[in-house]
């Protein structure tokens, strides 16, 4: 199965208040894109990897791509306003082989080969999408203006993280034509 990944790092990250673009965040000396960049290019599981990268930003990430020896590299795109807008400028780079597409956020850096195959066994058991849940451990509440006005239930409520998994290029590209979000697009999709 041919499984190909968009590391989505056009974020601008205007809540760190940095001179740079989230994925160029230091970590451990280092820009933090560095890190995806090298977990996914160790996974057994990826066979290509498309950056979507911040605009006038695609140069330092093919730069880093290649301080890192992530020669999985086979695309660096400018990202958009908006992660889908990221993502679907990405997706025209994936070859349209490509049974699945794997779309993980360069400001999660900490993505293990496991977690790539927790995703990918959801599309095996027959999803068009899986992403992965988290329970929610803190108190959620929903408020009208300065209000608190509920505090939810969190019972059914989840996370959701990345890496999310897409079932074909196909479905990929439908979605991410209509909705902006990966865990939408699946349910544009008929996936959940």
């Amino acid at each position: 199965m041919s499984v190909w990944a968009i590391l989505a790092a056009a974020g601008r990250g205007d809540r760190l208040g940095l001179d740079r673009p989230k994925a160029f965040a230091p970590l451990n000396d280092r820009p933090l894109i560095a890190e995806s960049l090298e977990r996914l290019d160790a996974s057994e599981w990826i066979e290509g990897i498309v950056v979507a990268a911040p605009p006038e930003w695609e140069e330092p990430c093919i730069l880093v791509a290649e301080e890192v020896a992530a020669g999985k590299v086979a695309a660096t795109v400018t990202g958009g306003e908006s992660r889908g807008e990221s993502v679907r400028a990405a997706l025209a780079e994936v070859p349209e082989g490509a049974a699945v597409i794997v779309v993980h956020d360069a400001a999660r850096p900490l993505v293990t080969d496991e977690m790539i195959e927790r995703v990918l066994t959801g599309l095996e058991d027959g999803w068009d999408g899986a992403v992965p849940g988290i329970p929610l451990a803190d108190t959620v509440k929903r408020v009208d203006g300065e209000t608190v006005t509920e505090t939810l239930d969190r019972t059914g409520l989840v996370a959701v993280q990345t890496p999310q998994a897409l079932q074909s290029h196909r479905i990929a590209l439908r979605s991410w034509r209509r909705v902006a979000g990966a865990s939408a697009s699946f349910r544009a999709t008929g996936g959940w």
